[in-house]
């Protein structure tokens, strides 16, 4: 919301973090630090389900009295519905709009939406999309219209949520009728990763990773099932390299693969218009 002032109020960034890639971390603490940095906020924290510092507790570590909590994950889901709540102490048992905003040891807490779900996820995707083709020009950088977007996620049958989202953006995504085609494909579902070669047909296809972080699913399992050899991935990882070279060709595609979603730079932009939502929820209950 415009004019809303954080200057009394503390940003906490949680994130999902992994005990056997540290790279799953790097988003949060990236987006943390470029927020901080801008001094928008009177304090600005990230903390993480996995690895230290942990959401236990990350309440307490703050001393602002109005503080708002951005989940830095793809979908609603078990996580950011049920899991982190109750690891931050509040309560999930209220109604919808309550459990958002809930006054917990005398902070007045904003619980916001994760950032995957925020229309402005949009630009994010289309960022990556065009970045990497700018990047990697070879032999020619395609027109989007020439190209099918592909936005791989994760998905998962234990929760219709997963792939939801990924849907959602992938249909938005088409509608602006920018690329030849538009599709989502999954880790754990259908269609699956593999399946985007029978899918397009355009020659040039961008794959973005539907992730927060370019952690294993981004670096290793994605690549691989793109047709890249799991040997040379692993010692790609191993000597600090790209795991994809932009652009591979594969099955008569030519593909370019991008970084995941959550380590765009534009993603700090979300974060803040999810703690503006909140703030603008705020000023209409008082």
């Amino acid at each position: 919301m415009p004019g809303d002032s954080f200057t009394d109020a503390a940003l906490i960034l949680v994130g999902h973090g992994s005990t056997k890639n540290a790279a799953s971390s790097a988003p949060v603490c990236q987006h943390a630090a470029e927020l901080r940095r801008r001094g928008i906020f009177a304090e600005v924290r990230e903390c993480f389900w996995k690895v230290e510092p942990r959401v236990q507790g990350a309440l307490a570590r703050v001393a602002a009295r109005r503080v708002f909590v951005v989940p830095l994950f793809m979908g609603e889901g078990f996580f950011t519905g049920e899991a982190i709540p109750q690891a931050l102490g509040l309560r999930v048992d209220t109604p919808a709009d309550a459990a958002r905003r809930q006054v917990f040891n005398g902070q007045l807490v904003h619980y916001c939406r994760p950032v995957g779900t925020h229309p402005a996820m949009t630009g994010v995707v289309l960022a990556r999309a065009r970045g990497v083709v700018a990047q990697f020009p070879f032999p020619r950088a395609p027109r989007p219209a020439d190209t099918t977007l592909f936005l791989a996620a994760h998905g998962t049958i234990r929760n219709e949520n997963s792939r939801k989202t990924a849907e959602c953006q992938a249909g938005i995504l088409r509608e602006l009728d920018l690329y030849a085609d538009v599709h989502a494909v999954f880790l754990l579902e259908k269609p699956a990763v593999e399946e985007c070669y029978a899918l397009a047909e355009t020659r040039n296809l961008v794959v973005v990773p539907f992730f927060i972080s370019d952690g294993l699913h981004a670096s290793e399992d994605l690549p691989v099932l793109l047709g890249e050899p799991e040997r040379v991935v692993r010692e790609r990882l191993a000597r600090g390299l790209p795991t994809w070279r932009n652009p591979t060709e594969r099955r008569g595609k030519l593909v370019w693969y991008t970084g995941s979603v959550g380590t765009e730079p534009a993603l700090a932009e979300v974060i803040l218009e999810r703690a503006r939502e909140a703030g603008g929820c705020e000023a209409t209950a008082r």
